[in-house]
């Protein structure tokens, strides 16, 4: 039986980035939409089906953090990265806080591109996080993406969802960086340069405190990883 490529669809307005990326990625075997205006690109992800979406920030008519968040709205399981000369921790934090998987910041290695497209692909067939469990005096519902603590409600992202729920499947142990990278970011190669993951250990920890005082939740390990604490962990 033949393959199915996947289908991404790229949102960028330099036409000769957007080509750039359309040629490598056709070269990778995949199949490709490219679209080089921001409200094109959101009715493109709202109209059609792809497996992924590479998102500019800086485009005409709809910025990249708009669109992200409107498609976490209408399609709150597409895989999204956001790609942005905007290098800055801020930018990179109000990414992920538009809901984007992952983020290549511009200039990037077409390698580099390749391995980020990859392992989210492959993360996003995994549902890790669909599923609920409780630490400690919080429900964390998978399937609708929330966390609870008495009345009070918050809504996660799915990557968060999926870290305290691989934190929660290993709780009796140390859980390296490069573990999560691997079986939660789903890169082949763990040892790519990324503080993805302490970006998202401050946001989901600042969500905890927020909800139940309960920052100390997830406790950093210093040179070795994470660790859960929690009575029913």
């Amino acid at each position: 039986m033949k393959k199915t490529k996947a289908r991404i669809l790229i949102v960028e307005d330099d036409p000769a980035i957007l080509q750039g990326l359309c040629d490598v990625l056709v070269f990778n075997g995949f199949s490709v939409k490219g679209v080089e205006d921001g409200a094109l690109g959101l009715q493109a992800v709202l109209d059609e089906q792809f497996d992924l979406i590479l998102l500019d920030v800086m485009l005409p008519s709809m910025d990249g953090f708009s669109i992200c968040k409107r498609v976490r709205t209408e399609k709150p399981s597409q895989p999204i990265i956001m790609i942005t000369a905007k290098g800055a921790e801020a930018d990179i934090v109000a990414g992920f806080r538009a809901g984007a998987d992952d983020y290549v910041p511009k200039p990037f290695s077409l390698q580099e591109l390749i391995v980020r497209v990859e392992a989210v692909l492959r993360r996003s067939g995994k549902n890790l996080g669909d599923q609920n469990l409780e630490c400690r005096g919080i429900v964390f519902d998978g399937r609708n993406l929330r966390a609870r603590s008495g009345l009070h409600v918050l809504d996660l992202t799915r990557r968060e969802m999926d870290i305290m729920v691989y934190l929660h499947r290993y709780h009796d142990r140390i859980v390296s960086k490069k573990e999560l990278l691997t079986e939660v970011w789903g890169y082949a190669d763990a040892d790519i340069e990324t503080r993805t993951v302490d970006i998202h250990m401050l946001k989901l920890r600042k969500k905890l405190a927020a909800l139940a005082d309960q920052a100390d939740l997830i406790e950093t390990v210093r040179g070795e990883g994470y660790r859960l604490r929690g009575e029913q962990a």
